[in-house]
């Protein structure tokens, strides 16, 4: 399957590349490739054969390079978020082992997003990922049925973890390729937001709705409360789009809630993680903790990170919080980077909405990227990215930027328009000239 999806992605025309790229990463359990000691897991490989691909493909357009839009704004964050945690843990550990694992972690981030940046282009591109991730979205959720119904997950067959699913009081917890149920749960709950958008378009309604099904089912069937918090997060964003033009002063209420909010209880503020519970046997306690010890030892961890956060408390090792874990691996500087491709991810939405006004479908769509953004920045409380979910969200990122600068004015008729300004004025001046001579 995945030589299979290697050749489709060096052969076949650009913009159809990503439907192999994608269906492997997602639909191939975690298999790794150990070479002198160097480990390539599936994805490393799909991935590297996107970058040969990248590098012998002629540029896109003369103004805006290899990726739709240029080389943004989050784009630039991105990247040096990317090259600032490899540096930082890499330092932090001072290790030859740590070394490689961060460049492999560092060729998982920046060679995922810019693959998918390069192959993602207009709203086509946009369209057909997303249709992909529809198709992805029944078959797993058809994997995760049957774990329910028999106990087994049939892609474990193919290798990479074990065929009995996890169990907690009771409840059987189903993670179809993925390598846990949560970030199995949080896949399909954070792509409803996109398959709503897709139901926009008349021709891909069939699509849009299979694809909000399996991720209705993928969320439910992984019983975890993460999953269902992102996938309620997506539905409240959704919720908010008759106040899209009040949600300034919605932000500065949250957070004076907030602060009102934490005066006043006895506890701090994120004491209110440890209330979550949506299944009957879900860990908010432990959540809660990783945030409190997090912030009560920041001394420790500010500058490139700490080692020995395990000592903090039980299950301090367990980092599901994915806000927690770039502050624990990389300091504060990557943490600060991190939020901050969620908030330039933000905050070019909401320029491409005020230009999309006369266009209300496309603002719908751009909307539904607001609300999975939302959806993610929930999820990250809960769980860590360390399997496929991350090229999820790298694939997110990728759309935002595609669908932002189809919102924003072509700078080429501008040009267009200076040059023939400057056209007629130097033929004005040039006839002045010549009236002159006469």
């Amino acid at each position: 399957m995945m030589v299979l999806a290697i050749i489709l992605i060096l052969c076949l025309p650009r913009k159809y590349a990503v439907v192999p790229l994608l269906l492997a990463i997602f639909a191939i359990p975690g298999g790794v490739l150990v070479l002198a000691g160097l480990h390539f897991t599936v994805s490393r490989m799909l991935i590297i054969a996107g970058l040969v691909r990248w590098a012998t493909a002629r540029r896109r357009a003369p103004s805006t390079g290899w990726f739709a839009g240029g080389f943004n704004s989050i784009d630039r964050v991105f990247a040096l978020w990317a090259l600032l945690a490899f540096t930082t843990f890499s330092l932090l550990w001072m290790d030859a082992q740590a070394l490689i694992k961060s460049l492999g972690t560092l060729l998982d981030a920046l060679g995922g997003y810019f693959v998918l940046r390069f192959l993602i282009q207009d709203k086509k591109d946009v369209q057909r990922a997303v249709k992909v991730f529809a198709v992805i979205a029944v078959v797993l959720a058809l994997g995760m049925i049957n774990e329910q119904l028999t106990r087994q997950n049939i892609f474990g067959l193919l290798g990479g973890f074990q065929t009995a699913p996890a169990e907690r009081l009771g409840a059987i917890r189903s993670q179809g390729t993925f390598a846990v149920y949560i970030t199995a749960g949080a896949f399909g709950a954070t792509l409803l937001p996109l398959f709503i958008g897709l139901w926009s378009d008349a021709k891909s309604r069939i699509a849009a709705s299979l694809g909000m099904i399996g991720a209705t089912v993928m969320t439910i069937t992984s019983h975890s409360s993460t999953p269902l918090l992102a996938y309620v997060a997506g539905i409240v964003g959704l919720c908010f789009w008759p106040l899209r033009k009040q949600m300034r002063a919605f932000r500065w209420g949250l957070v004076l809630t907030l602060v009102g909010v934490h005066l006043a209880m006895k506890a701090p503020v994120w004491a209110l993680i440890a209330r979550i519970d949506l299944t009957g046997a879900s860990s908010g306690y432990h959540r809660y903790m990783l945030v409190d010890n997090c912030i009560r030892h920041f001394g420790d961890w500010w500058l490139l990170g700490f080692k020995d956060y395990q000592n903090w408390g039980w299950d301090m090792w367990d980092m599901s919080n994915q806000y927690v874990t770039y502050a624990l691996t990389g300091g504060l500087v990557t943490l600060v980077l991190f939020i901050g491709i969620i908030s330039r991810s933000f905050g070019r939405l909401g320029t491409a909405l005020r230009l999309a006004e006369g266009d209300p479908k496309r603002k719908w769509f751009l909307w539904c990227l607001c609300a999975a953004l939302l959806s993610h920045a929930v999820a990250y409380f809960g769980v860590c990215y360390f399997d496929q979910m991350q090229y999820a969200w790298y694939a997110l990122l990728a759309i935002i930027s595609v669908a932002v600068s189809e919102a924003m004015p072509s700078p080429v008729p501008q040009i267009q328009e200076t040059l023939a300004s400057s056209y007629e004025a130097d033929a004005a001046m040039n006839w002045d000239i010549l009236e002159a001579n006469q």
